[in-house]
């Protein structure tokens, strides 16, 4: 059965425009304003509201307060021809699923609209869920900063919200995965402040910034004259966090005589100094993290099997930010409020054009590297909105062509299977970088054609249409 849409604009032109364009694919509904359009939802079965922003007299936030109130509860797109970030986010704080500026592109809109139907299933299916995030996402917006990659309601971010939930109150040990800039630390943080241990006990060790003596007496502490230069006992940071969390980053770099004291650790729940040998008891959970292939590493030789065992006890994934995109609004908002008050500007929103640019960079550094790029953005800005000549010139330039490895290599700490390359001045073709940037899509997804659209960011119908534009 098709899914069941509503049309919402006061001009005739417009509603009766996207009724045509997308009535092949979904059951369509119109209305001229909110009461007609208060009365197809009382009436009918909707599952998805695609309104605009501005009707006469009336403004689409209003109708998005109606859509909570529905049993079954719409899933809401708003349309505007006036876009400023600080509009969006209140158009997703009031309900919205997503927000996109007129004039439309109609294969854009009816891929989102398939991403938001799929999204509301992913929800109906488990409403606890979403219930355990809502919770989540208060308790850890009342930390202060640095919470960024937590921010987001794409399918991906409420998985990952979900997990945090169901592991944070347990003693499980937690591998957790992903990209450089992905907010694996921040995660960590966050499970440490839905565990119950107290607040201040989560220590953090980055394991790839310290030598293996130098990592050793830091996790485990030493004694007095353990070693040339160790003029007085010094205390490990497991029994720093004692009664808390320690987070182990970068845990692929640690040495192999390292990783068998850390596995007897996890063993026997006990530590020795350097240079001593009484057992000293701890009650500490243990979270890791790395961009590297653990896996991987282990059938190579590099890592024990039996320390990987015990670290993957929990395993989490995080998402790189080309895979949730539709988070792109809400973290660039949440940057644009951090460094207006860190650099005493009053810079309100960001163009259309500018974040034309945002949404459809590859960003490869991941939420890191959008935070650089809003600074510098704000940095720059000398008037209330960040434009296109503000922000990086590798983001202003749209010259980046994705780069694929082996579809079928899944390791970790790569970009996902595919890489910025820089495009030379000389080779600015608009034919030749779309012909190679679909071409790669392609390589990259076996010649599967709908994953290539998906990938994309197109619908199916318009990578035929210009695969046969360019003779491909």
């Amino acid at each position: 059965m098709d899914a069941t849409i509503l049309i919402v604009d006061d001009e005739k032109s417009t509603r009766d425009g996207l009724r045509m364009a997308l009535e092949d694919e979904f059951d369509c509904y119109v209305a001229s304003d909110i009461r007609e359009a208060e009365n197809v939802l009382k009436s009918e079965k909707i599952d998805l509201v695609l309104t605009d922003l501005r009707m006469g007299g009336d403004s689409g936030m209003d109708l998005l307060d109606d859509i909570l109130k529905q049993p079954h509860r719409p899933v809401a797109i708003m349309m505007t021809a006036y876009g400023s970030v600080d509009t969006a986010v209140e158009a997703m704080r009031r309900g919205a699923w997503h927000f996109v500026t007129k004039p439309l592109n109609i294969d854009e809109l009816e891929l989102m609209i398939k991403r938001a139907l799929r999204s509301k299933s992913l929800e109906s299916n488990n409403q606890k869920l979403e219930s355990e995030n809502q919770e989540l996402r208060k308790k850890v917006g009342k930390q202060p900063h640095g919470l960024e990659p937590l921010i987001g309601n794409s399918p991906a971010m409420a998985q990952i919200h979900a997990m945090i939930t169901q592991i944070a109150p347990t003693k499980a040990t937690v591998l957790i995965e992903g990209e450089s800039g992905t907010g694996k630390e921040v995660v960590a943080n966050a499970i440490h402040s839905l565990s119950g241990r107290p607040k201040d006990t989560i220590i953090t060790v980055n394991c790839a910034a310290l030598s293996p003596q130098l990592l050793e007496s830091e996790l485990f502490g030493h004694e007095k004259g353990a070693f040339t230069g160790a003029s007085q006992k010094r205390i490990g940071r497991f029994e720093q966090a004692n009664g808390g969390t320690l987070f182990l980053d970068e845990i692929g770099e640690i040495d192999q005589a390292t990783q068998v004291k850390l596995l007897r650790v996890l063993s026997e729940r006990t530590i020795e100094r350097v240079g001593s040998n009484s057992a000293i008891k701890i009650d500490v959970r243990v979270i890791t993290a790395t961009n590297k292939n653990l896996a991987k590493m282990v059938s190579k030789g590099d890592f024990r099997e039996d320390l990987f065992f015990r670290l993957n006890v929990v395993r989490m994934t995080l998402p790189p930010l080309h895979k949730r995109k539709e988070d792109i609004v809400l973290l660039a908002n949440a940057f644009l409020k951090e460094f207006n008050h860190e650099n005493n500007k009053r810079v309100t929103s960001i163009t259309p054009e500018a974040f034309r640019l945002i949404q459809h960079y590859n960003w490869p550094g991941n939420v890191r590297e959008l935070r650089t790029a809003m600074e510098h953005g704000i940095v720059m800005c000398n008037g209330s909105s960040i434009e296109p000549s503000h922000l990086p010139l590798n983001i202003q330039s749209g010259s980046s062509l994705i780069q694929t490895t082996p579809a079928n290599d899944k390791s970790v700490g790569k970009q996902d299977s595919y890489q910025i390359a820089p495009t030379q001045p000389s080779q600015f073709n608009l034919h030749s970088l779309e012909s190679e940037t679909i071409q790669h899509a392609l390589k990259h997804t076996n010649n599967n054609r709908t994953a290539a659209s998906e990938l994309l960011g197109i619908s199916r119908r318009t990578l035929q249409r210009k695969l046969k534009e360019l003779d491909a």
